[in-house]
């Protein structure tokens, strides 16, 4: 199965024991921004546990699940199994709790926690992941509609355009495969 992403933003929830579990998937770019408006919009949530995944340059995945003050692993690591078996990468997920005055321990915690993940998983529209690049082209001016007919036809974006004495130079950004068969 390739690698998904999202675009936007996912809700899900759980319910267990009178425990609210509100989760919110999002892309990772929105990740650090998110869970500031959280922690403003819930003053009272007892905990915002997060997971994400993200795809580095070097092609490793760099990961994380943080516990928020829940008994450790078994919360942040559960969110992540489930990020982790969705294979999305490029995404977070921050669950709000607010605590309903029964203990769920261990195990109801894990399935808590990565039930609501799940929930948002299924609420969303993931996409296959494609890495996106940058790259300059230039053209005559006599070439230069056959090589902007090009970049429609692979989806490309024009980022700019500059003009020169002898043509065009087009900096490009789009997956990394359309920007490779460019001119091929």
């Amino acid at each position: 199965m390739p690698l998904m992403t999202i675009t936007r933003e996912y809700e899900g929830y759980l319910e267990d024991r009178k425990s609210r579990f509100l989760a919110h998937l999002v892309p990772v770019a929105l990740f650090e921004q998110r869970l500031e408006e959280l922690h403003k919009q819930h003053r009272k949530a007892n905990h915002i546990v997060t997971a994400h995944r993200r795809l580095l340059d070097d092609d490793r995945i760099e990961e994380s699940g943080k516990d928020d003050g829940e008994p450790a692993g078994t919360s942040g690591m559960p969110v992540l199994r489930v990020l982790q078996g969705a294979e999305l990468i490029n995404c977070a997920v921050l669950i709000v709790r607010y605590f309903g005055g029964v203990k769920l321990g261990g195990g109801g915690l894990a399935r808590a926690y990565s039930g609501a993940a799940q929930d948002a998983i299924a609420n969303a529209e993931p996409i296959p992941f494609q890495r996106v690049a940058v790259k300059q082209v230039s053209a005559d001016f006599a070439s230069s509609s056959e090589l902007e007919r090009q970049v429609e036809q692979l989806g490309l974006t024009v980022a700019a355009r500059d003009f020169t004495q002898a043509g065009v130079t087009l900096t490009l950004e789009g997956p990394e495969e359309n920007l490779a068969r460019l001119g091929a």
